[in-house]
């Protein structure tokens, strides 16, 4: 789809949005719409959760909120049920191409549109591999490992069947990509997300950062920004915390918000760590990772990553887990991955690490980011890529159904359809 074609109505639909809190989706939200309104002519359409039904129209752009309920357990995320409402916005509006961005609920909204309207064409963003992040590890610390395969084997079913229905899926990784393969989905595209480089920069490393958070500390700081819950495995890097020595004199900052932040301050009293909550202005955020020594993550189950690479753009080297897309994420001499649930090898890679060339690996993880992971890469691969073969897997279902297949294209005309449902 090249950017001098007709402008066309891009949707972008999802559950994993909170305006506080918010991780990889919000930032990708917002990234999409500059993008988007900068260099193409398209208007966007993007639906997500809210305290109450708004629609707000800026031009080109068109914020939706659908009223929700707050998430159990978690501050900022609400869960879209009223779908009856959504499907009434993308009626109203009738996107050319809707992007769902979440595996619950509103994907099958947008393909039950997709079969009403077989004109729009559909794509996933597979962001998260739910069936072992929120299925099996989950459920093997409720009911053991037995019992979460059986249910991992259910998430994997629902994969398989709704993925199947969009005209084109992406993901963030290779390791992503083979995943959903072995799944039996083979339309999958690889994208990967961005850094603003100059946003997060080493230079705006501030030595006042430290003590304004109350850590008189001699050692290493170090850092980690995303949510603070069971998922994110934030527990375990109290943990590690906790098993370093004290003569390292370090500290720890765990910026972000979550079901297990509260828990975890309690426990941390008395301790070198700050919470000092989610970091809504980039800005502040990237002056809180360059002014921090090291990154660590215990996420076992990351599919891209967009924090770490942030503190990489801030020259910090990471120390993460062996799994999911971190390999792909923290390349030999950029940082040290250790086996999963294990913080003990953690506290022992900080250890090393600081007493060994954590400046130089730094030095090598800005310039691994550095014109590698931009943000203007990620929306030409998804505009001059992935949505064009969408479109034309819709043009293709459309024709079929007007040449004598079955569905409402092969009966009605986009206008008489838009009439019946006023």
């Amino acid at each position: 789809m090249s950017h001098a074609t007709h402008p066309l109505l891009l949707c972008d639909l999802t559950q994993s949005y909170a305006p506080q809190g918010g991780g990889g989706i919000g930032t990708y939200l917002r990234e999409k719409q500059r993008y988007i309104l900068d260099h193409t002519p398209h208007r966007l359409l993007q639906i997500v959760p809210g305290p109450e039904d708004l629609v707000v129209e800026d031009g080109r752009h068109i914020w939706a909120q659908v009223g929700a309920d707050q998430v159990r357990g978690s501050p900022n995320y609400r869960f879209i049920m009223r779908t009856g409402v959504v499907r009434r916005l993308l009626e109203e509006y009738r996107p050319d191409l809707i992007e769902s961005q979440c595996p619950w609920v509103l994907p099958w909204t947008a393909i039950n549109y997709g079969k009403a309207f077989p004109e729009t064409a559909l794509v996933a963003g597979y962001h998260t591999d739910f069936p072992e992040a929120h299925i099996y590890r989950v459920g093997s610390s409720l009911f053991g490992s037995f019992v979460a395969g059986g249910l991992r084997r259910l998430a994997t079913g629902y994969a398989q069947l709704t993925y199947k229905e969009f005209d084109r899926v992406y993901t963030l990784s290779t390791i992503m990509e083979r995943t959903l393969r072995e799944y039996g989905i083979a339309h999958v595209d690889v994208i990967s997300l961005g850094v603003d480089t100059d946003l997060f920069h080493p230079q705006r490393r501030d030595p006042s950062w430290r003590g304004e958070l109350g850590l008189a500390v001699c050692g290493p700081v170090l850092v980690y920004a995303g949510r603070i819950d069971n998922e994110k495995r934030a527990y375990q890097l109290l943990d590690m915390f906790r098993r370093l020595p004290q003569s390292l004199d370090a500290g720890l900052v765990m910026i972000g918000d979550g079901k297990l932040r509260q828990q975890l301050e309690q426990e941390s009293a008395g301790l070198n760590v700050s919470f000092p909550g989610f970091i809504s202005n980039r800005a502040d955020l990237a002056r809180a990772l360059a002014s921090a020594d090291i990154y660590v993550s215990a996420m076992a189950d990351e599919t891209f990553g967009i924090s770490v690479i942030e503190a990489q753009a801030c020259a910090l080297p990471v120390i993460g887990v062996a799994a999911g897309a971190m390999p792909e994420r923290v390349p030999h001499g950029t940082g040290v991955l250790v086996p999963v649930d294990d913080p003990q090898a953690l506290a022992d890679a900080v250890c090393k690490m600081w007493q060994g060339n954590h400046q130089q690996m730094g030095q090598l993880a800005r310039e691994y980011v550095e014109g590698r992971f931009a943000w203007h890469r990620t929306f030409e691969k998804l505009l001059a890529d992935v949505y064009p073969k969408a479109l034309k897997a819709a043009r293709l279902r459309t024709a079929k159904g007007r040449s004598g297949g079955s569905g409402l294209g092969a009966l009605f005309s986009r206008d008489r359809v838009r009439r019946a449902v006023r």
